[in-house]
């Protein structure tokens, strides 16, 4: 089982993926922590490194499952996946998820550090179906529709 799973902040992506991680007894990758410097908020590392870690990774593990929002990096590790799940629940539901969102230690040093950057991050997260970058609706969607493997959508209705 080799499984990418791809969505809006907010999606159920990072809950699904640590389910599956433990009921499979999958390696787990947070597509997060090789994108970012780590304990460094919205800093960078070189796009090099990042695709380097993650082949690593696909390479490395005969079961895994790894989960973001980044659109690029799962259309690169399509050829190595078994299953796409694309976490589509909708707008509304993506941003009460993460106006609930636990504190994530790994990312901020307190949850009011956190909570300094939720509007930031609901206006990102409510901007999803209009944007065109890596992380948007619109990438998701032709990475999902264009992949011919093994393939679910998960919707609120699902």
């Amino acid at each position: 089982m080799r499984l990418l799973i791809m969505g809006n902040s907010g999606s159920g992506k990072s809950w699904r993926a640590r389910a599956l991680a433990e009921q499979h007894g999958l390696a787990h990758l947070d597509l997060d922590t090789i994108v970012w410097e780590p304990g460094q908020i919205a800093v960078p590392r070189a796009p090099e490194q990042v695709h380097a870690d993650l082949l690593v990774f696909v390479t490395g593990h005969q079961h895994w499952v790894a989960e973001g929002c980044y659109g690029d990096l799962v259309e690169a590790a399509l050829p190595y996946c078994s299953e796409l799940v694309f976490m589509n629940p909708g707008r509304d539901v993506c941003l009460e998820n993460n106006r609930r969102r636990p504190w994530e230690p790994h990312k901020y040093a307190s949850m009011e550090a956190q909570q300094s950057k939720l509007d930031f991050l609901l206006d990102w997260v409510a901007g999803y179906y209009e944007r065109e970058d890596a992380m948007s609706y619109a990438c998701h969607r032709r990475v999902f529709d264009g992949f011919e493997g093994r393939k679910t959508e998960v919707t609120l209705q699902t």
